[in-house]
């Protein structure tokens, strides 16, 4: 069935109402509700939406904004402020959980580079997850939300080095020149976005702070902006979105702006569910069941206890570091741009793909039933959990 951009809308908003309805009676996840809805109406489902370009670009621009608006939160100074307590944690735990991947990948038969590509999807934990379950007086003003920020940002940073490894292998082998360029480009882009900041979009916003629809169109442009730019010097679009937001996190305005961007926040995060689960093609399941459910499972149960223990040293509270544990208990949308990158620089094949986008499926689900029912998150099914 051939479907138009307003019939394709029409399918996922609609179907989204419908699903969230029932999954809210039912005391189940949004999320799942969303991935759901794309695995059964997208083009490996019953085919109602089949445009596979259209969802693509949709989900690039879901990436887009969610990383923009996941950088508004995420000010450098908290990275200074938690930087000595939270490095070794996070190079430690990438490291083990890298570890485990490649040996789950390699000993199911899978080649060399595809098992570390694998190895490096599950070193990260899910930034946009993470930021949504936790209450927002938790995320700026609790240990809890400082040590989170500070373990996320450094994945990220992790995440975006992998990338540009990525990257540099686009001719198919290593290259050390083009990894070389692609680090000279990125202090040149950090550089760039400080000034362009500083010297114009503070100076307008500041301005024209009265005018909320050009506060809203500057914030879109600058992220869209700073994307093209990313993709223009041979990094990403993704990393120029999330870099647009950090460079603006330190400002007066920024808090103004992620607080206004919610509801698109929101929409797009629809966008981004349905597709990851619109994009997974079903008939890949059989061949990457056992290898999904043994990375999924060793995720889940692995990474609230290795949080546990290397964050013991930075909180007296078990239960503290338990709650972090298991709130960054799944893998990453990071994990899914690798795979993403990965297959589409044919450094991967498809069924690996498929197996970092399955395994962050399942870890993405089991991951929110665990929080939502037992830590207080803004969308709790339970009232006493239930915290903004």
């Amino acid at each position: 069935m051939a479907s138009s951009l307003t019939f394709s809308f029409f399918i996922i908003f609609t179907g989204a109402a419908l699903l969230a309805s029932i999954a809210l009676y039912t005391r189940q996840p949004l999320l799942m509700a969303y991935i759901v809805l794309g695995a059964a109406v997208g083009p490996f489902g019953a085919a109602w939406v089949t445009d596979v370009n259209l969802l693509a670009e949709v989900a690039n621009i879901g990436i887009l904004f969610l990383l923009f608006l996941l950088g508004l939160d995420m000010q450098p100074s908290s990275l200074a402020k938690t930087l000595r307590k939270t490095t070794v944690v996070a190079l430690l735990s990438s490291l083990i959980f890298a570890s485990v991947g490649f040996l789950v990948c390699f000993g199911f038969g899978y080649s060399v580079s595809e098992s570390l590509i694998a190895g490096a999807a599950m070193m990260f934990s899910s930034t946009i997850i993470g930021i949504k379950l936790l209450p927002t007086t938790v995320l700026h003003h609790r240990i809890t939300g400082e040590l989170m920020v500070g373990l996320l940002l450094l994945q990220d940073l992790i995440a975006i080095f992998v990338l540009l490894i990525l990257f540099s292998m686009s001719s198919g082998e290593f290259s050390s020149l083009a990894l070389m360029k692609t680090l000279l480009a990125l202090p040149l882009m950090v550089a760039f976005a400080i000034l362009a900041v500083r010297y114009l979009l503070l100076p307008l916003l500041q301005r024209f702070d009265r005018f909320h629809e050009y506060i809203f169109l500057v914030a879109i442009a600058w992220c869209l902006g700073l994307a093209e730019l990313g993709h223009w010097l041979g990094l990403s679009a993704e990393m120029g979105a999330f870099l647009a937001g950090i460079s603006l996190a330190t400002s007066p305005i920024s808090q103004y702006i992620a607080i206004n961007l919610k509801p698109l926040r929101d929409f797009f995060l629809i966008l981004f569910f349905f597709s990851l689960g619109a994009r997974f093609d079903l008939a890949l399941l059989p061949s990457i069941a056992l290898p999904t459910l043994i990375l999924a499972g060793l995720m889940l149960a692995g990474k609230p206890v290795v949080y546990r223990y290397l964050m013991k040293t930075m909180t007296r509270s078990k239960a503290l570091a338990w709650d972090l544990g298991f709130r960054m208990g799944q893998i990453s949308e990071f994990s899914l741009l690798i795979a993403y990158v990965a297959v589409g620089l044919e450094l991967i094949s498809d069924e690996v793909s498929h197996l970092i986008q399955a395994t962050a499926i399942v870890s993405f689900m089991v991951s929110s039933y665990i929080v939502v029912l037992n830590y207080p998150t803004p969308i709790a099914l339970s009232d006493k959990l239930r915290r903004d």
